[in-house]
């Protein structure tokens, strides 16, 4: 097919993991691919993650790892390309990784090693990559009749896009265009709005959203306890919701973070309660009965402290057990002990809020997935446009589980756009 300078077979909104992916695939098909990206570089966010690091994919994905209104919905792409695959791209360009907790796979080195193999992809495939590029407008053109029915396959929807790059006003034109312009999280490094608006102005569904693997907050008595205790971290295990995890907490000056913080955001509502196990290895209730014999002439924060920090467990004394704070463990009767185990074992948190799109690293729910097709992202009800990555209602566990989902989204629009 001819093209004129401004006309595409494929343009993608967003130079991220997901629309990155998707270039490099469609490319790879012979696909004139032209990715427009609103900030001044590429792959902020890639370059961010993982402390620099970038937690690339987790040796072990499955869809119980993806929060969806149907969770389903993720398997077809998940199944398409995997984790192997993508590690597989990894090795090929000789990037040095490790595996850490939980199977996670993060870059020995830099992140700055899979946006720079990504964008030799691109490169090699010959897809085009534009910053500063400001969405205008967004059009449906008229469908164009032909009887060739090639050209009726590869003409079968037509998008306007007017934008400025810089000062520049042009207007493009293409046959696909993918929308994988991210979400709300972390507007700093170019979340936004606008999937969510083209959606829309598509008469897309979306479902309810809200920031995700996110710290929380306190406005109660907790507010002033987490700041005493802040940078402090123990290994806990948290739940809500029925769903639990087992990972560090951190305390904050604002609340509470941590990965196991993080991962149970995704779970929790406004007036949702956590419950946290501050010894998950331990049957409490037993050690401090144990305790209780062996070190009889010992104080309760004393040997407790030989589990947790001094910190802590002055605090916990101050909430739990203050009129007790100088009785030997054998002054507590068996029944106070067993009642502050439970408390040790069900500390229940009321968070106030969450910090908010500002620090979260997604953004739970987005575009409705019951009018995308599972095979190939694209619109049922409109030809030629799809959506990939962050924008979906698709929302990942802490652990390269978002990135995979980049990947393999990105990558199944890049088959079919």
């Amino acid at each position: 097919m001819q093209f004129g300078a401004n006309h595409f077979d494929v343009i993608i909104l967003g130079a991220g993991a997901s629309g990155l992916m998707c270039a490099l695939t469609a490319a790879q098909r012979g696909r004139r691919v032209l990715v427009l990206e609103k900030a001044n570089k590429v792959g902020k966010k890639i370059l961010m993650s993982g402390g620099g690091r970038c937690n690339f994919t987790n040796h072990f994905v499955e869809a119980d790892n993806f929060i969806s209104a149907n969770p389903h919905f993720c398997k077809a792409a998940l199944t398409r390309y995997t984790q192997w695959d993508f590690i597989g791209m990894v090795e090929r360009y000789g990037i040095a990784y490790e595996e850490r907790k939980h199977s996670q796979l993060f870059c020995l080195d830099s992140a700055k090693d899979i946006l720079n193999m990504l964008l030799d992809e691109c490169a090699q495939a010959g897809a085009e990559i534009r910053s500063h590029c400001t969405i205008d407008k967004i059009s449906a053109l008229p469908e164009q009749a032909h009887s060739d029915k090639h050209a009726q396959e590869n003409q079968r929807s037509r998008y306007q896009i007017t934008l400025h790059q810089g000062q520049t006003p042009l207007k493009l034109e293409c046959h696909s265009l993918v929308v994988a312009t991210g979400a709300l999280s972390i507007p700093s490094l170019g979340g936004s709005g606008l999937g969510y608006d083209i959606a829309k102005q598509f008469g897309i569904a979306l479902t309810e959203r809200q920031a995700g693997l996110v710290p929380f907050m306190f406005s109660d008595a907790m507010k002033p306890l987490c700041e005493r205790l802040a940078g402090l971290a123990l290994e806990v295990e948290v739940s809500c919701n029925k769903r639990q995890f087992t990972e560090n907490m951190l305390f904050t000056h604002r609340g509470i973070s941590g990965p196991a913080i993080l991962q149970i955001s995704n779970y929790w509502n406004p007036g949702s309660e956590i419950v946290v196990n501050l010894l998950p290895q331990l049957d409490i209730a037993d050690w401090l009965h144990s305790a209780k014999q062996q070190q009889s002439k010992s104080l309760l924060r004393t040997v407790l402290a030989q589990q947790l920090s001094k910190g802590l467990v002055a605090e916990l004394q101050t909430l739990w057990w203050p009129d007790s704070a100088e009785l030997t463990l054998a002054s507590f009767s068996d029944k106070q002990l067993a009642a502050i185990a439970e408390k040790l074992q069900h500390w229940r948190l009321k968070p106030s809020a969450t910090e908010g799109y500002r620090t979260a690293e997604v953004t739970r729910g987005g575009v409705d997935t019951a009018a995308i097709s599972s095979k190939t992202m694209e619109v049922k009800s409109q030809a030629g446009l799809y959506f990939i990555g962050e924008v979906l209602d698709v929302t990942g566990h802490l652990g390269g589980f978002n990135f995979q989902w980049a990947w393999s989204s990105g990558y199944s629009a890049g088959l079919a756009c």
